[in-house]
């Protein structure tokens, strides 16, 4: 009866509140070497449950000992880490540590799903009921989803969201798998949850995650190896698993489905997909900048307005309901290389207001063209912008029959329209063509929204469009440009002729009557003739 009077709610293994424990000479020594070195207490003291072995001691990777001693020494880590290699079993144990020999600590343990989250809690709780007595600390609350301690200290389980930790002051918070938390949540939780973090001098912020694109994960990373913020990265390659060679690979490889699967869950590859227009390869050379200004409604500038620079705005249009990204680009088109040097994207601006915002920034930009694209309610922007606020440098195009859609400032006599309509065709030479730009260097991106579409634009239906759940409106903007580039008007108002810059070789090809690799004919001609004179082909 006394020693049930000792235990939390009958359970021999833990220890309630409030209850004396006599130590000895060897526990106060051992306690103290506990305290001062989580490394020791986890290899010494922490069980874990082995798939193979079950309940066993947790004989720590090197690895492990690095992320662990890592997280210890640094206020804010992020770990770049692939499938099944003990990272949140090690942070679960750290965790452990630091309530027990931290008082009155608050920690958060998030991750991208409530069963995610509940699932590192129980191993916690395995963890701590196998402690010995005269370690653990008593148990105040001991729920699914929480624990409080006799120290003060308590922490919580959930699953990441922008109102999770809400309101609360923690020490300590993990955020698991955070690359999979979907992109809105993520980013109103980091930005509502990092400065409560910042504000302390000893709190600690720890982010792990397997790769999943280019998004807030892949941000915080690139600028912490480029050290534009305070966190310490740590990145944990397969091999450095024991057991897993290139036996493991192949067999795992074959599992999964495809290659593409394990370079993004076991080699922590950012760009998994190899059917994306700009090839793989390219895109992990990709840097981004910081803008120099940007403000709450999408805006976003890299470059102020240069003195007789010439830029161009293009631009594709949404209904501003939260669906689709109402998306402009500026480029600076002075010189070769072009670059983006501002960027707007925003989902819920209505179309009434979103003229005068592109009136605005174009005219900053030394009353830059502007390119609108004008399927579904683009056309409106188009008439908004050059009738009724009077933008006299929106672009026309021409409908010339069979030669298609041509840039000529709307002279001649064939039918003009404001903007250009995105036909089968004008999408396919823009993107045959961006793609060149951007694989040769002769377009500089600059924002990772960009990049974050161009790593989901993939081959779909003959044709290139975002994957499920993406967007690809700013690089259609730019699909717009490749295709602007070719026309013969573009050359007139930059003086510069891309085509012969990116193509001279394959033009000379052309005329040699060679048809190069990578070349097929139009498919009809209608297609070809829109192409220009010389593009009588398109690039695959």
């Amino acid at each position: 009866m006394q020693n049930k009077e000792k235990t939390y709610l009958g359970n021999p293994n833990l220890k309630r509140a409030n209850v004396q424990v006599s130590f000895t000479p060897e526990q106060v020594e051992e306690y103290v070497k506990c305290s001062q070195d989580p490394i020791y207490y986890i290899k010494n003291y922490v069980k874990i449950v082995s798939l193979d072995q079950g309940l066993i001691n947790f004989n720590m990777f090197d690895f492990q000992e690095l992320f662990v001693n890592t997280i210890n020494d640094n206020r804010f880590t992020i770990g770049k880490m692939p499938r099944q290699c003990g990272k949140s079993t090690t942070l679960v144990a750290y965790i452990l540590w630091y309530i027990l020999f931290n008082p009155t600590s608050n920690v958060a343990i998030l991750a991208n799903k409530q069963t995610v989250a509940k699932l590192h809690m129980d191993r916690l709780k395995v963890a701590y009921e196998y402690l010995p007595k005269w370690l653990q600390q008593g148990i105040k609350e001991w729920n699914k989803m929480s624990i409080e301690l006799e120290n003060g200290s308590r922490i919580i389980a959930a699953a990441t969201s922008a109102s999770a930790i809400r309101g609360g002051s923690f020490n300590l918070i993990m955020l698991d798998e955070f690359a999979h938390v979907p992109e809105n949540i993520a980013n109103d939780f980091y930005t509502s949850v990092f400065p409560t973090i910042t504000s302390g001098k000893t709190t600690k912020l720890v982010i792990i995650s397997t790769p999943n694109g280019l998004n807030l994960f892949y941000k915080i990373w690139v600028d912490s190896a480029e050290h534009r913020n305070d966190f310490k990265n740590v990145e944990i390659h397969w091999s450095q698993v024991p057991g897993r060679d290139q036996v493991w690979r192949e067999q795992e490889i074959r599992n999964l489905g495809s290659e593409d699967k394990f370079r993004t869950e076991h080699e922590c590859d950012f760009i998994g997909s190899t059917n994306t227009l700009i090839s793989a390869n390219k895109l992990k050379t990709l840097v981004f900048r910081n803008p120099i200004y940007k403000n709450n409604e999408g805006l976003r500038v890299y470059e102020k307005p240069k003195e007789k620079h010439s830029y161009i705005t293009l631009v594709d249009t949404s209904r501003g309901q939260g669906i689709d990204y109402s998306a402009f680009c500026v480029i600076d088109v002075t010189e070769i290389p072009y670059k983006v040097i501002a960027v707007f994207r925003n989902n819920m601006i209505s179309p009434m207001i979103y003229p005068n915002l592109i009136m605005n920034t174009s005219r900053e930009y030394n009353e830059a063209f502007v390119l609108v694209e004008i399927n579904d309610i683009g056309g409106q922007v188009a008439d908004i912008l050059y009738k009724e606020l009077e933008y006299e440098n929106v672009l026309i195009s021409s409908v010339r029959g069979r030669k298609g859609q041509t840039l000529d400032g709307g002279f001649g006599n064939s039918d003009t329209q404001l903007g250009i309509r995105t036909t089968k065709v004008v999408k396919r030479l823009g993107c045959s063509i961006l793609k060149s730009m951007i694989e040769s260097d002769k377009l500089l991106i600059n924002d990772i929204d960009i990049m974050r579409e161009l790593v989901t634009f993939i081959s779909k239906n003959a044709s290139y469009e975002a994957e499920t759940g993406s967007h690809d409106d700013l690089v259609m903007c730019l699909v717009l440009f490749g295709w602007l580039s070719t026309q013969t008007y573009f050359k007139d108002l930059t003086d510069l002729d891309i085509r012969k810059t990116l193509f001279q070789k394959q033009i000379n090809a052309i005329e040699d009557d060679v048809m190069p690799f990578g070349f097929l004919s139009g498919v009809d001609d209608d297609e070809n003739d829109e192409f220009g004179g010389e593009f009588g082909s398109t690039i695959l």
